[in-house]
């Protein structure tokens, strides 16, 4: 079983998280935003791990520190529960029908942190979140996890619908760039022989 657990303090946010990467979808999440938990449960749920984070933050002065920290977070989870990253399929991608939506996400955890995203999202607020903080919540991960992540909507109408996409979608990615394949368990996934 891979697993990690951090704890992040900062003057802005305390962020404690465990992550096992063979779960069963299991999630206990409290950031102190709604809407933003329930995409973390849903990346939890579709990505079939197990996540447990509770963050507090600074929301009087804005939700940007705590929803970049918790990407920050995330990604720390993840470098760490992949260790040196033997064995893993390295990259994936998913592309999911929302309702009217469809988005794509493709993941590389080949350890160059890069991040292109585009959720056309064009509204303020989707429930309580803060919409443009998303995107700092991936470049938060990117950068911790040693990620390559492209997230993209194609079309679609609701709000909603776009950033929910994107989340299922970054699960289905990372689940399967995370999954190890038994005949390359002793290998890096990379001609360079290093990550």
């Amino acid at each position: 079983m891979r697993k990690a657990s951090i704890q992040r303090d900062t003057k802005e946010t305390q962020i404690r998280g465990s992550l096992t990467i063979e779960g069963r979808g299991a999630y206990d999440i409290s950031t102190g935003i709604r809407f933003f938990d329930h995409m973390l449960e849903l990346f939890t749920k579709h990505g079939g791990f197990d996540l447990k984070l509770v963050a507090k933050g600074d929301l009087d002065v804005d939700q940007h520190h705590t929803v970049e920290d918790v990407g920050i977070v995330l990604g720390q989870l993840f470098a760490k529960a992949l260790g040196d990253r033997r064995g893993i399929n390295r990259a994936g991608y998913f592309v999911l029908p929302m309702d009217e939506t469809l988005a794509v996400v493709a993941v590389d955890l080949g350890g160059r942190p890069a991040l292109v995203y585009k959720d056309s999202v064009k509204t303020r607020l989707v429930g309580d979140l803060q919409t443009e903080l998303v995107e700092d919540f991936f470049g938060g991960f990117v950068n911790h996890a040693g990620a390559n992540l492209h997230a993209k909507v194609l079309y679609g109408r609701s709000n909603h619908h776009k950033i929910e996409a994107i989340f299922k979608c970054f699960a289905r990615a990372m689940r399967y760039a995370c999954s190890t394949d038994a005949r390359l368990k002793t290998q890096l996934p990379s001609t360079k022989g290093l990550l």
